[in-house]
């Protein structure tokens, strides 16, 4: 379900600056990089890429949302971790990204930890704008 203009309780702001080999920049000034495209695409690689932009902030919220379910399950999350791993790619019309979320949870046993991720999933902001539209892979 969408949310409207008036339950809005933050919005980010970023400014790019030559696409994909330039800079970025929130108005608050707390993130500002150089953006380049990797080495594996023709870039120097010099700086951060959106796809590494996409996998923190992905990976962070994921994490963030692991910890709401928790609470609900009452289940320790202490000590886990998320990562993010955003592929880029050519498809049919361009060029597309895929996302595998992996998580490790070492206080709970491999079953709970997998269904604290998939509810994590159902729950997160950002796989819920992604669902549909591109291909997330859940791993534990």
């Amino acid at each position: 379900m969408s949310i409207q203009q008036s339950d809005v309780l933050y919005t980010a702001v970023a400014t790019a600056e030559n696409g994909r080999d330039g800079r970025v920049a929130t108005d608050d000034g707390k993130l500002d990089v150089v953006v380049n495209p990797p080495k594996e695409m023709g870039g120097s690689g010099a700086g951060t890429n959106p796809e590494q932009l996409f996998a923190a902030g992905f990976s962070a919220c994921f994490q963030g949302a692991l910890g709401v379910v928790a609470r609900q399950e009452k289940a320790d999350v202490s000590g886990s971790t998320v990562t993010a791993e955003v592929g880029i790619g050519k498809n049919d019309d361009g060029f597309g990204i895929i996302v595998r979320i992996s998580a490790v949870i070492p206080n709970v046993d491999a079953a709970t930890a997998r269904e604290l991720v998939e509810k994590a999933h159902q729950v997160c902001p950002y796989s819920k704008a992604t669902r549909g539209n591109i291909t997330v892979e859940l791993a534990v």
